[in-house]
């Protein structure tokens, strides 16, 4: 996710994260807001560049992942590797990345089409999740993952958790998340818990709507809904993977 009016992305390194950080929330929490994570979730992807957690992905085949479209700027393919399926972003089944291919109409600036495919070196074990038919209704409720920063300052939680966390979610109405918003192709997102939404790091982790056993996926982190600076003050806006599903089932199906 990337905060709105700032031209760095949530994956950022978490020194670059630091950075960014202009307001101090307390560091317990975690996603910001969220907690550590409930149930398994074997196609949870810790993209990692020089090693280090970048983005977070979905697994959708033995051999693909998808992730956000800004999580490939600036990045160069032979950096990347992944980690799959284990709730410690420092564990779980490892893989190199052999392709990288962003959506042909994703824009950075403005955003617009915020999604990415990633091939995988080999099959992993681990079970992918499937693509949902299409995206739920406003009001029905959804839930994100990420490895993201825990608090809004930096200085306070300057290394991501290595535990994978959760925050349960709902959409809402497209209006709330702004300009710049494409409702035919993104998902106004926020939270019942106050001051709670993904953060740097968090980019590309999955939306998924459900029940353990049977999650769906639906969207990607992408970006901050509103104008304020902070992470988690209002919706966040996250890519409707289920608009880009023919696009994506194109592309992994080569």
């Amino acid at each position: 996710m990337v905060r709105r009016g700032k031209t760095a992305a949530l994956c950022a390194t978490a020194a670059g994260a630091i950075a960014l950080t202009v307001a101090a929330a307390p560091s317990a929490s975690a996603i910001i807001g969220g907690h550590d994570a409930t149930s398994p979730y074997s196609f949870m992807v810790s993209v990692q560049k020089d090693g280090q957690h970048y983005c977070g992905a979905s697994l959708i085949r033995p051999d693909w992942i998808v992730t956000a479209g800004h999580c490939t700027v600036n990045v160069k393919r032979e950096q990347l590797s992944v980690r799959v399926g284990d709730h410690d972003r420092k564990k779980g089944e490892t893989a190199k990345v052999t392709k990288v291919v962003a959506h042909p109409d994703f824009s950075y600036e403005p955003f617009r089409d915020d999604v990415a495919v990633m091939k995988l070196d080999h099959p992993v074990q681990a079970k992918p999740i499937e693509l949902a038919a299409a995206a739920p209704r406003t009001g029905d409720r959804t839930r994100i993952l990420g490895w993201g920063m825990t608090c809004e300052d930096g200085s306070e939680c300057p290394d991501p958790p290595a535990r994978l966390q959760e925050l349960d979610t709902e959409l809402v109405a497209d209006d709330r998340c702004g300009e710049n918003y494409d409702p035919a192709n993104e998902l106004c997102t926020d939270s019942p818990t106050e001051n709670a939404q993904a953060c740097i790091l968090d980019s590309g982790g999955p939306q998924i709507t459900g029940r353990p056993g049977r999650w769906e996926l639906i969207g990607a982190t992408s970006r901050d809904g509103d104008a304020d600076p902070k992470c988690a003050t209002g919706p966040g806006i996250y890519t409707d993977l289920t608009a880009h599903r023919g696009w994506i089932e194109r592309t992994v199906g080569r």
